[in-house]
């Protein structure tokens, strides 16, 4: 006990030994983070390739997607607690948050992702992800006995983890847990820590096996004027886009709320409503992920309003109440938007699928950095100056709106829209329906 008041004045006049220490213990941390996620990750990814195999091979499971909502419905209502706000409690812990970020979350989202998917429902996988990384950080934070600030870069350490391995992008993870907290602000101080999460995260899927899909953006156009101003435009196009998912989702979950109070009726009903759209548009190439309408979108054209269409299927699966993530269909909605705005545009399809790809996910996520790092690491770096400009203008577009209502404006993207201190998107809606 004596020698402790010694070793904190010995740390606190040679800086470097405390940064040290530092360092090390967060390659400590992080390494197990990224360990557990990644390895999460490969699990969930090789599943959902199984499940989603299975569907596509019986057809008929998805007269079973009302029945298999509800279950997982009944499960969330009956153990799931506050595990069913998913990646809003992450988000609100990075704050002021003071619950706990339960471990059954982990296996919760995973089963009920799968079930989203084996039975057709359209949704995504980062959600899974992130929640996955995020309650496994929350308990290894428990069995170190870290203290809140410690904590905070943990839970960020999960979310880059589960991010990056996901994906096959830990750059593009370790700037998205630094971004998504606030919006405008970023906390260096988690750097490191989600860099060494991010890449363990990434080099432990790959060693399970796991091999991400690519595509290619195709030739670059010249640097000119016109090029510029079509690529502008096409961003705030992407903005929009952005906006439309975003606010449809929110507005599905609110409707779906409001009519169904019980939430196993309302997935029930939910997965009834998207049988009934498959029904009505004859097609089954908004269910899913919607990879094989992602890849079309990089080779040949699609169906002008096919980004319409997985928004609306999107929202009304993830509105109802189905696991899954958002960024997916995103990258669809983005890609597919970019391919019918090429001949509008006089420009080429690959090349405004790869910017739709990430400025949608930009705008509606609010990490234009992440997402334009993202860009580099899927494309290379050929069209960098046009991945950033997209990124950016679809960022600055999609106003104070994104699909986490619980994240939090750092600053205010509009200097005549001033917010007060530590307004969320979801505080920024009540206000306006006050008004």
């Amino acid at each position: 006990m004596n020698n402790r008041p010694k070793v904190i004045d010995f740390a606190a006049k040679y800086m470097h030994v405390t940064l040290l220490a530092s360092f090390v213990k967060w390659i400590c941390y992080g390494s197990i983070v990224g360990i557990l996620t990644g390895s999460a990750s490969a699990l969930f990814l090789v599943s959902l390739d199984l499940v989603t195999e299975r569907r596509i091979a019986y057809p008929w499971l998805l007269f079973l997607l009302p029945a298999g909502g509800a279950i997982m419905a009944y499960i969330y209502l009956k153990i799931g607690k506050n595990a069913g706000k998913g990646n809003n409690l992450i988000l609100e812990q990075l704050h002021e948050g003071k619950e706990r970020i339960p471990l059954r979350m982990a296996p919760l989202v995973l089963v009920g992702t799968l079930v989203t998917h084996l039975f057709g429902g359209s949704a995504g996988r980062e959600g899974t992800a992130v929640q996955m990384g995020g309650s496994l950080a929350e308990w290894i934070g428990r069995i170190f006995r870290v203290d809140e600030m410690d904590r905070k870069i943990l839970l960020m350490c999960g979310i880059s983890s589960g991010f990056g391995s996901v994906f096959g992008t830990p750059l593009a993870g370790t700037i998205f847990a630094l971004e998504v907290a606030a919006i405008g602000m970023m906390r260096y101080q988690a750097l490191i820590p989600c860099f060494i999460a991010s890449l363990v995260a990434h080099q432990v899927t790959m060693a399970w096996g796991i091999h991400h899909i690519h595509y290619a953006m195709g030739a670059v156009p010249l640097l000119t004027v016109g090029v510029v101003l079509k690529v502008v435009i096409a961003s705030m196009l992407f903005g929009g886009a952005s906006i439309l998912f975003s606010e449809l989702t929110h507005g599905m979950k609110k409707l779906y709320t409001r009519l169904f109070a019980n939430p196993v009726l309302r997935a029930f009903v939910g997965g009834i409503v998207i049988i009934a759209l498959i029904a009505a548009f004859k097609t089954r190439d908004y269910l899913g992920l919607g990879i094989p309408l992602l890849q079309q979108a990089f080779e040949a054209p699609v169906a002008h309003f096919a980004f319409l269409w997985k928004t609306i299927f999107t929202a009304l699966t993830l509105g109802a109440g189905y696991l899954g993530g958002e960024v997916t269909p995103l990258f669809v909605i983005g890609a597919t938007l970019g391919n019918s705005l090429a001949d509008l545009l006089g420009l080429s399809a690959p090349f405004l699928a790869a910017l739709g790809l990430i400025a949608v996910f930009s705008g509606a996520t609010n990490t234009p950095l992440a997402c334009f790092i993202m860009g580099v690491e899927l494309f290379g770096s050929e069209g960098i100056l046009y991945m950033f400009m997209a990124c950016l203008v679809s960022y600055l577009f999609s106003g104070h709106s994104g699909i986490y209502t619980s994240q939090r404006i750092g600053l205010s993207k509009s200097r005549r829209h001033a917010l007060a201190e530590g307004e969320t998107l979801a505080s920024i809606k009540v206000k306006k329906k006050a008004e």
